[in-house]
């Protein structure tokens, strides 16, 4: 087994977000996954932390993952401010595509976790044509209920029979992360919190172009496309994460003097 690795973080909101860039956060994952270690990965955003500022049970959770990633472009700034100057986005959606790349020439089987039956047959009918030899170890969709004592083993079962390395969930922030808490040690896999990219790789929903997401609008475009469900999270989360992050920076002792005075490399 590897041992103990201890990854760079740098604290947004208390909460420590992994400094690496994603070509290094992918290859940690897949260390991990080819001696099938029990490992949970959060990919995080402002309503994942606000959650988390929020609640200190999940809070507990986010500190316990073995990776956060920078998943939303304020994260990425913040900790550009804090010192990792070349600190990249880390989104779920950049993960499973490096993934996918990189275990289909490791052959490194992935377990597809979550969403609804029809997206994940899509998912299969994409992920066929665009990483053919890729080990898809299986596609699981869950019911909205709690699962039985009986049937949460049986899924640890097949997850450990399919021989996966990675587990790819997608339950929703907080209801995967507390899944991959409650699963941790249970499932040897890497398991990595998606939220809502499965539909987005089905084709259900579009992802932003490139120029909005580096712009750190996603938010915007995705609220576009789903005003209803996303008005009253973004409205909650939004202002006051603006507000805290702007008292840390104001206040954080740990920014280098000379990053801030502009005479860094």
């Amino acid at each position: 087994m590897v041992g103990e690795t201890f990854l760079p973080t740098k604290k947004v909101l208390d909460f420590p977000i992994t400094a690496l860039k994603l070509d290094d956060q992918v290859q940690t994952i897949l260390d991990w996954a080819v001696e099938r270690e029990s490992k949970t990965v959060c990919v995080a955003n402002v309503h994942m932390l606000m959650e988390a500022h929020w609640n200190p049970e999940f809070a507990n959770i986010l500190k316990g993952a073995d990776i956060v990633t920078p998943d939303g472009m304020p994260l990425v700034w913040m900790m550009r401010q804090m010192g990792a100057r070349y600190q990249d986005r880390v989104a779920g959606m950049d993960i499973m595509m490096s993934l996918c790349k990189l275990a289909e020439a490791k052959n490194i089987s992935v377990f597809y976790l979550g969403s609804q039956s029809e997206i994940l047959s899509r998912m299969r009918k994409r992920l066929n044509k665009e990483f053919p030899r890729l080990k898809i170890a299986a596609m699981e969709p869950l019911p909205f209920r709690p699962l039985t004592e009986a049937e949460d083993q049986a899924l640890i079962d097949k997850i450990h029979s399919s021989g996966a390395g990675v587990v790819l969930v997608s339950l929703g922030c907080p209801k995967q992360e507390n899944w991959m808490a409650q699963h941790k040690g249970k499932v040897q896999a890497v398991m990595i919190g998606l939220g809502g990219v499965f539909p987005v790789y089905a084709g259900i929903h579009k992802r932003a172009p490139r120029v909005v997401r580096d712009l750190g609008l996603e938010w915007l475009y995705r609220w576009m496309q789903e005003p209803r469900r996303l008005w009253q999270r973004y409205t909650k989360t939004i202002p006051p994460f603006i507000w805290l992050a702007l008292k840390q920076l104001l206040t954080d002792k740990s920014i280098p003097q000379a990053y801030l005075d502009g005479t860094t490399d």
